[in-house]
């Protein structure tokens, strides 16, 4: 059997007759790309627990630091990197320089975390030649969904192109080549590039919510205020009876309402008889399964009552999909921003630094107690680098005096090495003179192998 160097099969079906991407395997209608696009606006819009539960996935992850790791690149490419996405370079003090007309990193990562809506977001790169002969990135293009008319997908899967629609009237489709292209999908099956939504699994209950809100305004507005009705007099005629009939569909409540009636005419507000659905459990129910959707369980704990415990493993949980949403971010931009940049100025065989970001959800007052005991038990060394993290993850400004640092650092160290060095002496000499001091049991040995002591 010879290796197999080629692929027989496919992994995209999403084309018609026409050559048009289409989603065959989304069985609803309207959630069908791109009409899903229009529909994820509107939730997004205006349900607020939509609203909540998408600020709460994005949020925490715009909030973290994103740094730039060396990870054995060169001091030039790493200082490229950094100047032109405006990001710290790990271990080192972060220098702020003008933003003024450059690219901005927390810009784009909010464009960016567009794809937990839509399921997809992409850009397209833009670099300009400096006056250091390199390129460097002048912005990223958001190219918005609602503008996206076809995705050229190969037969293995990969993406070729999309295709927006054209500008104005008069301006033909616009056709991007995947080459300027960086695309964030979540949730990506197999060549399917326009992904899954973050609320797709929650548009039944928004769809059903929307129902019963409408519903219970007009359960409110109908029957708050009670159904005027006119009640005939023994003497009134049919012109009698339309008039009062006018009179009880014109009735409206303020401070100058009211009404004639003829003799034994009666105007009065009936009620509702016998007792009503109520809305607020079934729209309760809806909001939980909303949140439910993202594993936001928490936002749900103070619609009734909850444990704060339980609370708390709801929240372990959501904080590792916010983790893994980070890891999607970072994947994507390292290999479709910053190693393309790399391989733009450099060629395709330099080392390119690392996009990193801290661990969302760190416990740093724990972080803090361990490192206090590392430094203690004489497994980490204090340094100038792991005093530069500390400060960087702390968020504390950097040191304006770093020669001072480090040499107060070094003597620290030669100082905490005597006072080891004359504890440790200590402890031996007490040792060798508690032994000294001991009278030593004499031992005899029997014939048949028994120990004495006396």
């Amino acid at each position: 059997m010879s290796t197999p160097t080629t692929e027989i099969g496919y992994a995209t079906d999403g084309y018609t007759d026409g050559g048009k991407f289409w989603q065959h395997a989304e069985d609803t209608p309207e959630l069908r790309w791109p009409l899903n696009v229009r529909v994820y606006r509107r939730m997004a819009r205006q349900d607020a627990q939509i609203t909540s539960v998408l600020r709460a996935v994005s949020l925490p992850v715009r909030r973290t630091a994103w740094r730039i790791d060396p990870a054995g690149a060169r001091p030039e490419v790493v200082e490229h990197i950094a100047r032109d996405l405006g990001l710290p370079i790990k271990g080192k003090a972060e220098v702020t320089g003008r933003r003024k007309g450059r690219f901005s990193w927390s810009k784009h990562l909010a464009e960016a975390l567009l794809c937990l809506r839509y399921g997809h977001a992409y850009f397209e790169q833009v670099y300009s030649l400096g006056a250091d002969g390199l390129y460097h990135l002048r912005k990223l293009g958001p190219r918005l969904a609602e503008t996206i008319s076809d995705i050229e997908v190969a037969r293995d899967g990969g993406l070729v192109s999309i295709e927006q629609y054209g500008f104005g009237v008069s301006t033909a489709a616009a056709r991007i080549p995947v080459g300027r292209l960086v695309a964030y999908v979540h949730e990506q099956e197999g060549g399917d590039w326009t992904g899954t939504s973050l609320l797709r699994p929650a548009y039944k209950h928004w769809l059903i919510k929307d129902r019963l809100l409408r519903v219970q305004a007009q359960t409110i507005e109908r029957n708050g205020m009670g159904v005027p009705v006119y009640e005939a007099g023994p003497n009134d005629d049919q012109a009698q009876m339309d008039a009062g009939k006018r009179i009880a569909q014109s009735y409206m409540a303020g401070s100058a309402s009211g009404a004639a009636t003829p003799y034994q005419a009666r105007l009065r507000l009936a009620g509702v008889e016998g007792n009503l659905m109520p809305a607020d459990p079934a729209i309760r129910y809806h909001d939980e399964q909303i949140g439910r959707a993202v594993l936001a369980h928490f936002l749900n704990l103070g619609t009734q009552t909850g444990s704060w415990a339980l609370g708390s493993t709801f929240a372990d949980f959501f904080v590792m999909s916010l983790q893994t949403v980070g890891e999607l971010i970072r994947d994507t931009a390292q290999a479709h921003v910053i190693e393309d940049l790399v391989d733009a100025n450099w060629g395709p065989n330099e080392p390119a630094p690392r996009l990193v970001f801290d661990e969302i959800g760190t416990r740093q007052a724990a972080t803090a107690e361990a490192l206090k005991i590392l430094i203690d038990a004489g497994v980490i060394t204090p340094d100038p680098a792991l005093e530069q993290a500390a400060r960087q993850d702390y968020g504390l400004p950097a040191s304006a005096e770093p020669e001072r640092v480090t040499a107060a650092v070094a003597a620290r160290m030669a100082r905490i090495s005597r006072d080891e060095f004359a504890d440790k002496t200590a402890q031996l000499d007490f040792a060798r003179r508690m032994a000294e001091a001991t009278p030593r049991a004499r031992v005899r040995i029997e014939t048949d192998g028994a120990l004495t002591l006396w």
